[in-house]
């Protein structure tokens, strides 16, 4: 019996890959839904109190073997599908995922829940977040800054429960959600519950919290403290209160203007370019300006399917026929493409035009080494 299945998928083109990857996740759609439909029924018949379980959250987590999140999320589903089962049909078809319908489930009534549900219909999970902000707006919050506890060892205690859930435990998407506080028993920590440390490192939060506003907190050294103390005295003329959300963006804007300048070449009085020298692969300024205005700082890389690379980030100026292989830099020859793309366009480009019938362990570097040097 062969255990190792990569050994079948070696032997699949590129298309039946895609194609194949693409049923999986059909199936994963389809068989999520029949789970989150089989729980409900689970739960409302209190099943678990039978298997020796207080909860459906501890049947999930100690038979099913689910992960914290993984019970949650499905728990959610399930209970937010039973008052309104065309969750189900969405889920199945993947027209929405389990992140999305625990972010909505609270909100959801007999009169907005068709509105809602449609509007999420194959949207990010931050996509879901501003929709669930704009129909349930919730007041700002307060500007505080305050120094975390040390760390310290400590020693784990059995896990109580409370309505089903960890006491102390704090998931992402809970109504009052405590998930950037530190907790007394069991820290959440990329989707697993970790003990071990009273103030583990926590992540950065970017949330709305209503149309326009949102809830932005992370962790700080003493320097970084110390810069913005700094500056709230010297800002007291403009920014009396010393508000940090008034700070950040002032120098948030003095950032952006320093990069925009650096890597996009923008400046409100524009010279002409020096000459470049013969062989080299500096981008003028001009060029640069106007390659990232047209194309909207964003990879222009687009699938034979129509869809345009949504990447906004590690983004670098390629050239369309390469510099080693005589392109000019010119704006009709250079576009931005996001890291990977750029690597996928060189390998592309060398392959067609080089015939290199040279494994991909070997063919690799030297692509690389060319997309760098072609790029920026």
């Amino acid at each position: 019996m062969n255990t190792n299945p990569f050994e079948s998928m070696h032997r699949l083109s590129d298309d039946e890959l895609l194609a194949r990857v693409k049923q999986l996740v059909r199936r994963e759609g389809e068989a999520t839904a029949n789970l989150v439909a089989h729980l409900a029924e689970l739960d409302a018949r209190r099943l678990y109190l039978s298997e020796g379980c207080s909860s459906l959250f501890v049947y999930c987590t100690q038979i099913l073997h689910l992960s914290e999140h993984a019970a949650f999320n499905r728990i959610e589903a399930a209970r937010a599908a039973r008052k309104f089962p065309v969750i189900l049909a969405l889920l199945a078809s993947g027209a929405l995922h389990l992140a999305a319908v625990r972010l909505l489930a609270p909100h959801l009534t007999a009169e907005n829940h068709a509105e809602l549900l449609e509007a999420a219909r194959f949207q990010s999970k931050r996509d879901v977040e501003l929709l669930v902000a704009r129909a349930s707006p919730r007041p700002p919050v307060p500007a505080s800054i305050r120094k975390l506890p040390a760390a310290r060892p400590r020693v784990a205690a059995p896990e109580a429960l409370e309505g089903g859930r960890p006491s102390g435990l704090a998931l992402p998407g809970m109504q009052g959600s405590r998930a950037a506080e530190p907790t007394s028993r069991t820290d959440f920590v990329n989707g697993d519950a970790k003990v071990g440390t009273a103030a583990p490192k926590q992540l950065a939060i970017v949330a709305p919290l209503a149309p326009e506003r949102y809830r932005i907190q992370f962790t700080a050294s003493a320097e970084t403290r110390e810069k913005l103390r700094r500056a709230q005295d010297l800002l007291r003329h403009q920014i009396p209160d010393g508000d940090p959300a008034a700070v950040f963006d002032r120098a948030l804007e003095a950032l952006l203007r320093d990069l925009e300048k650096k890597k996009l070449g923008a400046t409100a009085r524009p010279g002409a370019s020096r000459a470049r020298r013969r062989g080299s692969r500096h981008i003028p300024a001009a060029v640069r300006r106007a390659v990232w205005v047209r194309d909207g700082e964003r990879c222009t890389f687009v699938a034979e399917d129509g869809r345009r690379c949504a990447e906004r980030g590690f983004l670098e100026i390629d050239h369309v026929r390469p510099h080693a292989d005589g392109g000019p830099a010119s704006v009709q020859n250079c576009r931005i493409l996001c890291k990977g793309h750029n690597l996928y366009e060189a390998r592309q480009y060398f392959g067609r035009h080089e015939q290199e019938d040279v494994s991909e362990s070997h063919s690799l570097p030297r692509l690389e080494a060319r997309v760098a040097t072609d790029s920026g």
